[in-house]
């Protein structure tokens, strides 16, 4: 099995009790991965997602580059609402940054998920707002179904 095929069940089994953030995490051994999520809210279909974590737990592939990871990552990933772009890589502090290719309007603000690749080993998929007038952005929260929540982590660790 994938690990979006092992990591929907134990999504859908996840009942936070309570309010305010949440977190959650599981090891899937088989496929080489830790997945770490932390949500403002959850139910048995959906998240609020304030930040999905992805930790490779086995060896990377030989022949993967951090440039060839994110480039993969950002041709493999779908399920959310805008396409992502290789923004930047810095091979030096061995980090990637991928972004929406064309972020929503939200009023007057901009939002735009980021996913930071650092080494072969993490990935942090967040989303923020952004300002026309002012700099400065804030990461925000962004809703999900659990199957692309499964399908997203499955679409980085390739």
């Amino acid at each position: 099995m994938t690990l979006a095929e092992n990591l929907l069940p134990k999504l859908s089994e996840w009942r936070p009790a309570g309010d305010g953030r949440h977190s959650w995490a599981a090891a899937f051994p088989a496929e080489g991965w830790t997945v770490r999520l932390a949500a403002d809210r959850a139910d048995s279909l959906s998240c609020l997602v304030w930040e999905l974590t992805l930790a490779r737990t086995g060896d990377a592939p030989a022949d993967l580059t951090l440039p060839g990871w994110a480039a993969a990552v950002a041709s493999r990933v779908s399920g959310l609402m805008e396409p992502l772009k290789v923004h930047e890589v810095d091979d030096l502090r061995g980090e990637a940054i991928l972004r929406s290719v064309s972020p929503a309007k939200k009023g007057e603000a901009l939002a735009y998920y980021e996913v930071r690749l650092t080494g072969l080993t993490t990935a942090v998929v967040r989303r923020f707002t952004a300002g026309r007038e002012k700099s400065g952005r804030s990461q925000v929260a962004f809703a999900a179904t659990h199957e692309a929540i499964a399908k997203l982590a499955g679409d980085i660790a390739g």
